[in-house]
């Protein structure tokens, strides 16, 4: 069972991000954690899009799959410093514009209308960006299409080259700015505290590449995948919109993030097992 290694480091960090999210109960107390834990579930479902975009670009690329690791391990550090800023910045401009608010909420609704009519425009765009010897990467650093083992750079006739490796990280990166745009102010209209905020970013990113890995294969099957993902974000912009005059607590924000992925992956194999 290779997938099996996989399934049991995801499950690892899971446990991690639940054990940080019951630390963040016992010093902050049950509301601070319903928070974490609803912003955790955001990021984590959200991440599920970005398992497809890795996938078509590592496809494209022809990443072999004992090479795709080393992508995603510097892709998530690099994610750390993007999403850091991203958070801070957001929790920073909303505290001194609060009408800033409105075009996060357009962003996420943006990001909703993305992920229900324009997977073929996306999955086109991500195509284009690997295309190696051809990309605006090789309008700025000479790139070779030779893999060589795990390394970012290798040297060819005397003069250093990136590989389709680089290639595939800094597509990786610039992608996940694009994410950031949906998942950052869907995090911030359920928690604007940093610590909670950036944690369940942090959290959600050291489970992606293992996530990676279990899901990659089952996209397939997850047919109404993006529609789920599309009606979360839909719920956390309207949240964000309504904040003045309606609260919605943590609690019941995690209720309809589990509602939704539930009902979506049940549709999804139900459909799945009858087209077979």
């Amino acid at each position: 069972m290779p997938w099996l290694p996989n399934v049991a480091r995801t499950l690892g960090w899971m446990a991690l991000a639940a054990l940080f999210g019951i630390w963040v109960g016992v010093s902050r107390g049950g509301a601070a954690a319903g928070e974490y834990f609803a912003a955790y579930l955001v990021e984590m479902s959200l991440s599920v899009d970005n398992v497809f975009v890795f996938a078509v670009i590592f496809g494209r690329l022809h990443i072999p799959a004992a090479n795709q690791r080393r992508v995603l391990l510097a892709g998530v550090a690099g994610a750390f410093i993007l999403r850091a800023i991203a958070v801070l910045g957001g929790i920073a401009l909303i505290d001194r514009f609060h009408w800033i608010v409105y075009p996060f909420a357009a962003l996420i609704t943006l990001g909703a209308l993305r992920l229900l009519f324009a997977e073929e425009q996306q999955r086109r765009v991500v195509e284009q960006a690997c295309d190696v010897c051809a990309t605006w990467i090789a309008r700025v650093v000479r790139v070779s299409p030779v893999l060589d083992g795990n390394r970012f750079w290798r040297r060819e006739r005397g003069r250093r080259v990136a590989t389709p490796l680089f290639v595939a990280l800094v597509v990786v990166e610039t992608t996940d700015i694009v994410f950031a745009l949906d998942s950052v102010p869907a995090v911030l209209s359920i928690t604007r505290d940093p610590l909670l905020a950036y944690g369940s970013n942090v959290m959600a990113m050291l489970g992606l590449r293992s996530l990676f890995f279990v899901l990659a294969d089952a996209l397939h099957r997850l047919r109404y995948l993006r529609q789920g993902l599309a009606v979360i974000l839909l719920f956390t912009g309207v949240k964000m919109l309504s904040s003045g005059w309606i609260q919605v607590g943590p609690f019941a924000s995690i209720a309809v993030i589990v509602g939704v992925l539930a009902v979506t992956a049940v549709a999804s194999l139900v459909t799945t097992r009858e087209a077979i």
